[in-house]
């Protein structure tokens, strides 16, 4: 079998598993910056493709107004928190969620694009939508049972896209010879208006390094993964077994789009910290036999896969030090970054063309 394999890992607090809390008492806060920082840095040890950072609009992952006192509460923002690894690390990926029911897509655009800028090239976003009230009355401005939630996320992702293509690559000129400092025939108005905003642009970040940072999604249902053919490049799929796996693959072919890549995920749990609950394939064998796993889902026809550690402390560094090591000597997984590799380039994605540009004589 030949081929290089694409891994990611998901981040969440301490770990997926909600009292993962409870394996890692030495550990730093989840609010402080050199918790967030140690597990990237961890992972870009590894030379995985990308680390994402989960977020919602709840205190915790159970999306329930309650608290329960067992498990893991509160999260710092996700966007905020890949804007602190940036500097920290040197070439992984970088993907935060960002919700964005609730959230302008300006917002969004300058903040994926400034931290494109601050990670050369790295990032990324995950697309969350949220359906729960109580996260809704936390902004109390509108009745949200109205509202078709992926229907207003394409538009939120259109806004975005055509956001950071507003500015042309080479709109800023500094030339001091004449005292321009931006070519204004090279910034555009955006001019959207749809069901759910009316965005003039341009925005008021330049285009990001990669044009357009990659855009994912987690997906379980035929909705969404006709949202993520539409409008992302990335989508997390969460099969519990091979049929699985062949009939999500099925599905998303039915939803229309034949380049989007398929990460498959995977909790993982050598720390024996198991929870049933997850949506995602529970493991918990030896390196060994994630690996072939991992190998064996690749040839059923996934792009990669995005694996959850139970506990951070405990799982990340054995996919780091025991699975990645066992797929190198195979053959099948990266020895090295490559210098300058943007996220995009490294998931094979297309060069992002900017849709506003005008074709200019040679």
């Amino acid at each position: 079998m030949s081929g290089r394999l694409n891994i990611g890992v998901a981040l969440e607090g301490y770990g997926w598993h909600p009292e993962a809390w409870r394996h890692t008492p030495e550990a730093a806060p989840i609010t402080s910056g050199r918790h967030w920082t140690d597990l990237a840095l961890t992972a870009e040890r590894g030379l995985l493709d990308f680390v994402t950072f989960d977020d919602s609009l709840s205190a915790q992952r159970r999306r329930r107004p309650e608290i329960e006192p067992r498990w893991l509460a509160g999260r710092p923002d996700a966007v905020l928190v890949a804007a602190r690894v940036a500097p920290a690390t040197s070439h992984i990926g970088l993907i935060p969620v960002a919700t964005v029911t609730h959230t302008e897509p300006f917002h969004v655009s300058k903040a994926i694009a400034t931290l494109d800028f601050v990670s050369h090239g790295r990032a990324g976003w995950q697309v969350r939508v949220s359906s729960a009230p109580h996260e809704a009355d936390l902004f109390g401005r509108r009745d949200i049972t109205k509202v078709d939630l992926f229907e207003e996320a394409t538009d939120v992702v259109e806004v975005v896209r055509r956001l950071w293509d507003s500015w042309e690559d080479d709109a800023v000129i500094r030339d001091v010879a004449t005292g321009r400092y931006v070519d204004r025939d090279k910034l555009h108005y955006v001019d959207f208006v749809g069901k759910y905003f009316s965005v003039k642009g341009p925005s008021i970040t330049p285009r990001p390094p990669q044009g357009q940072p990659v855009v994912a999604a987690l997906a379980h249902a035929q909705p969404i993964y006709e949202f993520a053919a539409r409008s992302t490049d990335l989508v997390f799929i969460t099969p519990k077994d091979d049929d699985a796996v062949t009939a999500i693959l099925g599905q998303i072919e039915d939803a229309g789009r034949t380049d989007l890549k398929v990460y498959a995920d995977i909790f993982v749990a050598f720390s024996g910290l198991i929870d049933e609950r997850s949506d995602a394939l529970v493991f918990d064998g030896r390196p060994a036999e994630l690996a072939e796993l991992i190998e064996h889902w690749s040839a059923l026809g996934v792009d990669g896969v995005r694996l959850r550690p139970a506990v951070n402390a405990v799982d990340l560094p054995r996919i780091v030090d025991a699975v990645i090591p066992l797929l190198q000597r195979a053959g099948r997984f990266r020895t090295a970054y490559r210098a300058g590799e943007t996220l995009r380039h490294r998931l094979a994605l297309p060069i992002a063309v900017n849709r506003y540009e005008k074709v200019r004589p040679a």
